[in-house]
């Protein structure tokens, strides 16, 4: 259904990545499950991307989203999301992950901005003390009020 390209496997983007920095670019890092894209995200990473030269999405995969958001999710599944959010302007490089958490992705890519929405805190962030340690930048974008895919998903049951 989707392009091969619509997400790279960690090792080539590693590979990515390591090229882009020989060049002398920045490297920002997000991650999510990014089940059904809104409003909200697009604005989250516009913002992202401006804070480096290079966005980078470490994404959920199918497994890790059920874990994390429960059953009946993801209602896309990772073919799918990362097509679009390869599809979108900010987005350079999209990494799936198996994990609950992006801590290993994080190690493995070494970003040099790490950002998180607007709901979380410094001392919450996963990866925010390693990305630190090797002087690299964590911040944290604001969300849009009123744009979320769990308020998206109750107004479809709703309907």
């Amino acid at each position: 259904m989707t392009d091969i390209s619509s997400y790279c496997p960690l090792p080539e983007a590693q590979e990515q990545i390591r090229a882009w920095r020989k060049n002398g670019r920045r490297i920002v890092f997000t991650n999510g499950c990014f089940d059904i894209l809104h409003p909200g995200h697009v604005s989250y990473l516009s913002a992202a991307k401006r804070l480096g030269d290079i966005l980078v999405i470490g994404l959920n995969d199918d497994d890790s989203v059920k874990r994390l958001k429960g059953a009946g999710r993801p209602l896309n599944e990772l073919d799918s999301r990362a097509c679009m959010l390869a599809a979108l302007k900010p987005v350079d490089l999209v990494v799936p992950f198996p994990e609950d958490t992006p801590l290993e992705l994080i190690e493995a890519l070494k970003p040099d901005v790490l950002v998180k929405g607007g709901d979380y805190e410094l001392d919450n962030i996963v990866g925010a003390k390693e990305v630190m340690s090797w002087g690299g930048h964590v911040t944290t974008i604001p969300f849009v009020a009123g744009h979320s895919t769990t308020s998206l998903i109750n107004r479809i049951q709703q309907d």
